[in-house]
C-alpha cells in the first residue's frame, strides 16, 4: 500500500499575503502593545530634536517592540534584533524594519524615563478598564543576577596592596621604555603592558573612591543616631550609662567589598543550596484584589527585605492613589516603620507576618534531631505582639492569605515564564529601569489575558 504524505516542495514560489496582518491573530499581544504605547507622548522619549544625521526608528516603536520581546521572553538586544527577521508579529511591529542590535541597546539604555511613563500609563489604562482597584496590595522582593561575576569582587585592603604593586608596575616599565629608547631597542610589548595595568590601576583607584563614598554616606547616616544614644546615656546615672557606643566610621572596613564589572551589585545568598551570587534585590507591589497587576517597583542593593516597607510603597504612582492595606512578609519586620507609618498614614491597615512562613515546612524537610532546632524566638515588643495578635484573628488570617497566591506567582510567571533571571544592563540607576521594563512588560502581558478573559465571558 502506498504511503501518501503532504507535499513539501520548497522550490514553489510562493504568494505571501500583501499585508502582515493576515498572518497575525486578531487576539495576539502585540495589538494590544502598540495601542498602549501610542498612548505616550513623544516629549518622554530621548530623541534627537535636531533633525540632523541619519533617519532615526519611531521611538514609540522601539519602545513596543522591546516591551513585544520581554513579554515573550526576548530580553537580549541580538536576539530581539534576530526577531525582527524571524517573527511574523515582530516583523508587524516594526513594520518590516530592522533595528540593529546597538540602536535597541542604545535605545534602552537612554529611554529609562519613557518606560517610566510607559508603567504609570499603562495602570491608567488598567483602570479605565476596570480592572484594577487599588485597596490591599502584596509586597515581595527576590534577588535577580547582576551582569557581574561574583569572582570579581575585591576587598578594601587587597583593592590597596594592588593600587600600590601595579603603581610600582607602571614605574617599572616606565624605566624600562626609556632605557629602552636610550639603546635604540624595539620594545613592542612595553607600551601594552603600560597600558594595560595603567586601566587595572584606574580601576582600583575607582574601586577604593567608591568604598570610601560608601563609608563616608553610611557614617553620616548613622551620625544622627549616635548622637541619639550619647544624650541618651548621658541623662542615666551610674552603671545605667552602659558602656559608650561607637562613633559611626568614615573610613570602609578591611573586608568590606566592592565589583569592578557592577560597583552596585551585591554579593547575595538566597538560599543554601544557590549560595552567593552577584544580585540585587528587586521589589514588586502587587493589586491584592483580583487583577494581579505589578502597582510600584524598585531595585535595592539590600540582600535583605529590612528597610524596604516604606520604599517600595512610596514606589507606587501618586496619580493611582495609596492603597488601604499591605502585606508582607516577615523579612520587613521593623517595628520604627511600623510607629511611623500609624502616625503618618493612619489609613493604612498593615498586615506583616512577624514570624517565619516556612518554620513547619523547615521542619517537616529538616532531618536533624528535634533537639538541635531552633524554636522561634519569643517576642516581647509591643508593637511586635500587637501585630502577630492581629494576624491572629481570623479577619487577619483571611486578609493575610492573600500575600501569598498574589505577589510570589507573579515573580513565578518573571523568572519560569518569562525566564528573566538576570539583568542585561549594569549598574543601579540602569537596572531599576530595566526593572520597570520588566514590569511593564508582565503588566501588558496580563493585562491582555484579563481583558480577553472578560470578552469571552
Amino acid at each position: 500500500m502506498a504511503h501518501r504524505f503532504k507535499n513539501t516542495d520548497r522550490n514553489t514560489p510562493l504568494l505571501l499575503p500583501p499585508d502582515l496582518r493576515d498572518w497575525v491573530a486578531e487576539d495576539d499581544l502585540v495589538h494590544f502593545v502598540i495601542h498602549a504605547v501610542e498612548r505616550l507622548p513623544l516629549s518622554t522619549f530621548a530623541i534627537n530634536h535636531k533633525g540632523c544625521g541619519d533617519e532615526q526608528y519611531p521611538p514609540h516603536t522601539m519602545l513596543a517592540l522591546l516591551i513585544y520581546c520581554y513579554a515573550n521572553g526576548l530580553f537580549s538586544s541580538r536576539r530581539i534584533e534576530r526577531a525582527t527577521y524571524r517573527d511574523v508579529a515582530v516583523r508587524y511591529l516594526t513594520a518590516d524594519q530592522h533595528p540593529d542590535h546597538d540602536t535597541i541597546c542604545a535605545f534602552r539604555r537612554n529611554n529609562l524615563e519613557a518606560i517610566a511613563a510607559a508603567f504609570v500609563d499603562v495602570l491608567e489604562l488598567a483602570r479605565e478598564l476596570k480592572l484594577l482597584q487599588l485597596g490591599a496590595v502584596s509586597l515581595d522582593g527576590t534577588h535577580i543576577k547582576a551582569s557581574a561575576s561574583k569572582d570579581q569582587n575585591v576587598t578594601y585592603e587587597r583593592a590597596q596592596q594592588l593600587r600600590e604593586q601595579l603603581r610600582w608596575d607602571v614605574k617599572e616599565l616606565l624605566a624600562q621604555a626609556e632605557q629602552a629608547d636610550r639603546t635604540d631597542d624595539d620594545p613592542q610589548k612595553l607600551p601594552q603592558e603600560i597600558a594595560r595595568r595603567e586601566k587595572l590601576l584606574q580601576k582600583m583607584d575607582d574601586a577604593c573612591a567608591q568604598l570610601e563614598a560608601r563609608a563616608k554616606a553610611r557614617a553620616q547616616q548613622e551620625r544622627a543616631d549616635y548622637q541619639s544614644k550619647l544624650a541618651a546615656r548621658a541623662h542615666r546615672e551610674g552603671s545605667a550609662k552602659g558602656p559608650e557606643p561607637k562613633p559611626p566610621q568614615d573610613t570602609p572596613e578591611p573586608n568590606e567589598q566592592i565589583n569592578l564589572t557592577d560597583s552596585d551589585a551585591r554579593l547575595m545568598r538566597k538560599s543554601k543550596r544557590e549560595g552567593y551570587t552577584q544580585s540585587y534585590n528587586a521589589q514588586a507591589v502587587v493589586a491584592a484584589e483580583g487583577s494581579q497587576l505589578i502597582v510600584g517597583q524598585r531595585v535595592s542593593d539590600c540582600a535583605g527585605d529590612a528597610g524596604q516597607l516604606e520604599p517600595a510603597l512610596q514606589s507606587i504612582p501618586q496619580r493611582l492613589g495609596q492603597p488601604t492595606t499591605a502585606l508582607a512578609d516577615c523579612g520587613y519586620v521593623d517595628k520604627e516603620v511600623f510607629q511611623r507609618l500609624s502616625r503618618e498614614r493612619p489609613e493604612l491597615d498593615l498586615y506583616v507576618s512577624v514570624h517565619r512562613e516556612d518554620a513547619h515546612a523547615e521542619r517537616r524537610y529538616d532531618y536533624r534531631p528535634p533537639d538541635k532546632i531552633k524554636p522561634p524566638k519569643t517576642i516581647t515588643d509591643p508593637v511586635l505582639v500587637a501585630m502577630a495578635a492581629k494576624l491572629k484573628t481570623p479577619e487577619g488570617k483571611a486578609i493575610y492569605r492573600k500575600r501569598a497566591c498574589t505577589v510570589e506567582p507573579v515573580f513565578g510567571i518573571i523568572k519560569a515564564v518569562l525566564g528573566f533571571r538576570q539583568f542585561l544592563l549594569r549598574g543601579l540607576q540602569k537596572v531599576s529601569g530595566e526593572w520597570r521594563l520588566v514590569c511593564l512588560a508582565y503588566n501588558l502581558k496580563r493585562l491582555h489575558r484579563l481583558q480577553r478573559t472578560l470578552l469571552t465571558h
